[in-house]
């Protein structure tokens, strides 16, 4: 969820604040800055003349709200008595600008909503202060997912907000791969500057990913188009088989297609998993996998299960092929393939038997019905 910018409640205001925001000449001179103000009231008035109908009046006012001062800016971010909306609408206004950061993620009044969006924005400092509050952590863990996603956050940093999650019982929202997360943590030792070097160092690597990512619906992958991009991935200059296995779990989820598609192979299932359920896995990355007989069972039964994925053809084709998709699934899906791929699973000797059996029922259903 996001902070609403909404309009304050001016008599709430301070007399002077009041008397900037009235008719007149007056307005314009504070959406400028030129009335003199405490930085809190110049910050209160500031928001409200960026909501302005006055399209003139709030242009000017979101002009000098940006060009504050970063001591002012500070200075006013510090004060609790500050609205929630105020807060938030400057949150956007505080990149390169250390003091007033700061004191942004100290004020006891800035929303979560508003540090989590932070979190997920931040540089590594940035986010290393945010950590530091457990207390705001723990109420709203939407802050470590966001903590989490962000590449440029520490992974030791990340860690100790993951243990802290973990140790109070409480569960992540918006980390798809949460379980593996809090599985691969409770085997390893605390992360370490070397972690924070080999994640970064992986992070950096990234390359073009759409020979991954982008496809045709009706493709059905092969094995050598599969085994060409997983060797362009096997070749980039990665330290990732010198990464801990909670290293790798964020790799796969923050990192690109290439990262994913090494990751998927890793012979840890938690690491496996964490890949395919990345959010940034696309259906067409997806069929590339469906079709890898060599990927671990959960991951086939994974794929298998998202519907959003199945709903390509080569997808369906490909789960029908791989033995390792469980004969369920591939009963449901094979009723949607055409005549030319039942027909080569039939002569396939390397899938089960009741889905060669159903292929050649299907076939022979289907011929029936064209004789009548």
């Amino acid at each position: 969820m996001s902070v609403e910018h909404t309009a304050l409640d001016v008599g709430k205001l301070s007399p002077a604040a009041q008397k900037a925001l009235g008719p007149g000449p007056g307005r314009m001179m504070a959406s400028r800055g030129l009335v003199p103000l405490p930085p809190a009231e110049q910050a209160a008035v500031l928001y409200q003349l960026a909501l302005d109908s006055d399209a003139t009046i709030a242009t000017s006012a979101m002009v000098t709200a940006g060009g504050l001062p970063e001591k002012v800016l500070a200075a006013a971010l510090a004060d609790a008595a500050l609205d929630p909306r105020v807060l938030d609408f400057y949150s956007e206004r505080v990149a390169g600008k250390p003091a007033a950061f700061e004191a942004l993620a100290h004020n006891t009044a800035t929303a979560d909503d508003t540090i989590a969006r932070l979190a997920g924005l931040g540089s590594a400092r940035d986010v290393d202060l945010i950590a530091a509050n457990e207390q705001r952590l723990l109420r709203h863990p939407q802050i470590i997912a966001a903590m989490y996603m962000n590449r440029q956050a520490r992974m030791s940093t990340v860690d100790r907000a993951v243990e802290l999650a973990v140790r109070n019982q409480v569960r992540v929202p918006g980390l798809a791969a949460w379980d593996e997360i809090a599985r691969a943590l409770d085997s390893a030792p605390p992360a370490t500057a070397e972690n924070d070097a080999l994640y970064a160092a992986a992070v950096e690597a990234s390359t073009d990913d759409t020979a991954l990512t982008v496809g045709d619906a009706e493709q059905v992958i092969e094995d050598t188009a599969v085994a060409a991009v997983q060797e362009k991935a096997d070749g980039r200059k990665v330290p990732i088989e010198r990464m801990s296995a909670k290293d790798k779990i964020r790799l796969a989820l923050t990192g690109n297609g290439f990262d994913r598609s090494t990751l998927v192979r890793d012979p840890l299932k938690v690491v496996a998993l964490a890949a395919i359920k990345s959010p940034a896995v696309t259906e067409f990355e997806a069929a590339h996998y469906a079709g890898n007989a060599s990927l671990t069972d959960e991951v086939i039964r994974f794929i298998a299960g998202k519907r959003e994925w199945t709903k390509l053809y080569g997808t369906k084709v490909a789960l029908c092929r791989n033995p390792k998709t469980p004969v369920s699934d591939s009963m449901r899906l094979m009723p949607f393939l055409r005549d030319k791929d039942l027909v080569n699973m039939t002569k396939s000797k390397g899938i089960p038997s009741a889905v060669v059996a159903q292929a050649r029922k299907l076939l022979m259903q289907r011929r029936g019905g064209e004789k009548k």
